[in-house]
């Protein structure tokens, strides 16, 4: 019997609205340019829109410092325009999705502007402020997330405050019942503007230690990762729960919180009946690259094994109780054909590759946009051409690694998160269709090919596989084995060939997918007397994959 939940049986997809579609020709995307491209979004058999934040915000981490909760930034238009943008998406069965970055605010924010001013307010306590060490140095040698100490000296207070991120992202203090209950009223202001759920930022870094204590040193400025420091702290999980019942319960909502650090054992505290949240990100998978904090001059190559590894014991991890939101990409990862695939991998049948991995695995797929379209990675020429202040963050701690220049430029055009923020590529006019100014962002070279305008022309194109791919998971004749089926990983120790089963009662479908630029075989007993059900080249051959090959087998 069906017993899946409306979110457990569609598809969800990112928008990131500055980069989506410009109406106005200022160069930024919009709310009114998310609400024209409702019908494709339909069409790629989307029911859910998540949009990053359009609150009102400084931009100085492209609006993940919030200045005001219950409001929309004039950028992206007015509260009716995103009143309508909810409206639209009801009539087309879409539910729009809001982010709430609830570790921490803008240093605008009217919250903070009081806090600083005096030790004796009504909020001086709504952020993490502590006294300088003797000597004034920071209380902690903590490094934020960003690079640079999580401590910045505010001269109003003589008080230095935390920020787990950039300078201008005080953290608020969770410790205060005031602070809570104002960030439960503005999720709550959003529930009554109909909104279809919350993605919640950074939640795993809300919940601060009882002694502030230095960490190890593990780099060159001297310094210790903060999210080894505060990540997950013991007492996390009775804040989460109280945000459950005040906000989460009595709704038909979904909520996914993104949870860098919590492993894949601890999910079902997190996720499930007894958990908080729908769904829940965690970044194993995505972060196969890095031992332990993602300093990106120190990734290493991965064997398949690890990514394989990783997505398993997810799989495992939610099977009884919990439903995992399947992802390879968002706004903070590089493209997802140059994160797993060797380099001149043929970037159209790794894209396929990939959709056919999302849409196979348990649980409900995420596009990222541009993702159902094969975008890859760009490459600007000189780190002031690059916008996200974690790049820059990240290119000083190359340098003090010792990496030269150019070095340290490779490595961020790799892994910046601009990859993932040019914009949308829409038709084959100047700018791709997304704006009639200057973007905000260059689009990526690659338009004229890789476009939705083409795309929607070709029934070979990236595009028009994902939509195969939707048609198979949630109305073909497979379907009940995709959406409901269990996970069985093969070949567990290939480390060409990803594998797995799905299976329902006496029903199964088998997924093999080739991650390298090589022809691979496997043995053809696995697939003795099974159909092909889709593929992403044609006429598979039993007992083979071609470079980046994947197919889904009905047995």
């Amino acid at each position: 019997m069906d017993t899946l939940k409306w979110w457990q049986k569609t598809a969800v997809y990112q928008v990131y609205p500055r980069s989506f579609q410009d109406t106005t020709g200022s160069g930024e995307g919009d709310i009114p340019g998310i609400t024209r491209h409702l019908d494709y979004l339909k069409a790629l058999g989307i029911g859910a829109v998540w949009l990053t934040p359009v609150y009102p915000s400084p931009m100085v981490d492209n609006g993940y410092d919030i200045s005001d909760y219950t409001a929309i930034d004039r950028r992206y238009g007015t509260l009716a325009d995103m009143e309508k943008l909810i409206a639209e998406g009801k009539k087309r069965d879409i539910r729009i999705v809001m982010d709430l970055v609830y570790n921490h605010t803008s240093d605008r924010h009217d919250w903070f502007q009081e806090s600083k001013r005096s030790r004796d307010n009504d909020k001086a306590d709504w952020y993490i402020w502590r006294d300088a060490k003797e000597d004034g140095s920071a209380p902690t040698n903590w490094r934020s997330i960003f690079g640079g100490s999580a401590w910045t000296w505010c001269e109003e207070r003589q008080q230095y405050y935390l920020h787990t991120f950039a300078v201008e992202q005080p953290d608020l203090n969770w410790e205060n019942p005031d602070v809570r209950q104002a960030l439960y009223d503005a999720a709550n202001f959003w529930l009554d503007k109909g909104v279809g759920g919350f993605r919640i930022d950074a939640i795993v870094y809300i919940k601060k230690p009882a002694v502030f204590e230095d960490g190890p040193v593990d780099g060159a400025d001297g310094l210790s990762s903060i999210h080894q420091m505060i990540a997950n702290t013991p007492g996390i999980l009775d804040f989460l729960h109280e945000f459950r019942s005040q906000v989460f319960d009595g709704h038909d909502i979904f909520t996914v919180a993104e949870a860098n650090g919590v492993a894949p054992e601890e999910l079902p505290q997190w996720v499930g009946e007894d958990g908080v949240f729908s769904m829940l990100f965690e970044f194993s998978h995505s972060n196969v690259e890095f031992t332990d904090d993602e300093i990106w001059c120190k990734a290493s190559s991965w064997p398949l094994t690890k990514l394989k590894k990783a997505l398993s014991a997810s799989q495992r991890a939610t099977a009884d109780n919990g439903w995992y939101p399947i992802f390879f990409e968002n706004h903070d990862r590089n493209r997802c054909v140059n994160h797993y695939f060797p380099e001149g991998t043929d970037t159209q049948a790794a894209a396929k590759a990939m959709a056919t991995v999302l849409f196979g695995l348990r649980g409900t797929p995420f596009i990222y946009e541009g993702q159902e379209l094969g975008m890859a990675n760009t490459a600007f020429e000189r780190i002031e051409d690059y916008n996200d202040i974690s790049t820059h963050g990240q290119y000083q701690m190359a340098l003090e690694e010792g990496l030269e220049p150019a070095e340290a430029l490779k490595v961020v055009q790799f892994h910046s998160r601009d990859n993932a923020r040019t914009p949308m590529q829409w038709t084959t006019e100047a700018q791709a269709g997304f704006t009639t100014g200057t973007p905000w962002l260059p689009v990526h070279d690659d338009f004229a090919s890789c476009c939705a305008e083409v795309e929607e022309k070709d029934d070979q194109s990236v595009l028009s596989y994902y939509r195969k791919l939707q048609h198979e998971r949630f109305r073909g004749e497979a379907s009940q084995i995709l959406l409901q089926g269990s996970y069985e990983e093969l070949l567990a120790d290939d480390e060409s060939i990803y594998a797995f089963k799905r299976t329902l009662g006496n029903q199964a479908v088998l997924i093999l997918v080739n991650f390298t630029n090589d022809t691979v075989r496997y043995n053809v007993d696995l697939v003795q007397g099974a159909s092909v059900l889709i593929g992403n080249f044609e006429n598979p051959r039993a007992g083979e994959l071609r470079p980046a090959e994947a197919v889904i087998y009905r047995i």
